[in-house]
C-alpha cells in the first residue's frame, strides 16, 4: 500500500517540477512554428475558394434567385472560386517556403546539436 502512494506521490511532484525543455522538443516546435501559419491560411483559403464556388454554382444552377441576371453573377462568382481554388496550392508552396527560408538558420543549428550529442 504504501509502494502505491510513493508511485502517487512521485508522480504528483513531476507534474509540478520545472521541465528542462529537450532540444529535440525545442526542434519539433520550431518546425511547427514555421508550418502552421501557412497551413492555417491554405486551409481557410480554401474553404472560403469552395463556398464561392458553391454560391457561384447555385446562383447559376438557380437555387438561390433566378433569371439571367442571377446565371451571369453565378458564372462570375464561380469563376472567382475556381480560380481561389486553384492558386491555393502554389500560394501553399510559397508560404511554405518562405516560412522555411525564416527560420532554416534555427533549426539547422539545433538539428546539428542534437545530431552532435548523439555521436
Amino acid at each position: 500500500m504504501k509502494n502505491s502512494d510513493a508511485v502517487y506521490a512521485e508522480k504528483i511532484a513531476e507534474e509540478y517540477s520545472p521541465k528542462s525543455a529537450s532540444k529535440v522538443v525545442a526542434l519539433r516546435k520550431l518546425d511547427r512554428k514555421a508550418k502552421l501559419p501557412a497551413e492555417i491560411f491554405v486551409y481557410t483559403f480554401g474553404i472560403v475558394g469552395a463556398l464561392v464556388l458553391g454560391v457561384g454554382m447555385c446562383l447559376t444552377m438557380g437555387v438561390i434567385g433566378g433569371g439571367t441576371a442571377a446565371f451571369a453573377v453565378g458564372i462570375v462568382v464561380g469563376v472567382v472560386g475556381i480560380t481561389m481554388v486553384s492558386v491555393n496550392y502554389p500560394i501553399y508552396k510559397k508560404l511554405l517556403a518562405s516560412r522555411k527560408k525564416k527560420f532554416a538558420f534555427e533549426i539547422t543549428e539545433l538539428a546539428r546539436e542534437i545530431a552532435d550529442e548523439e555521436k
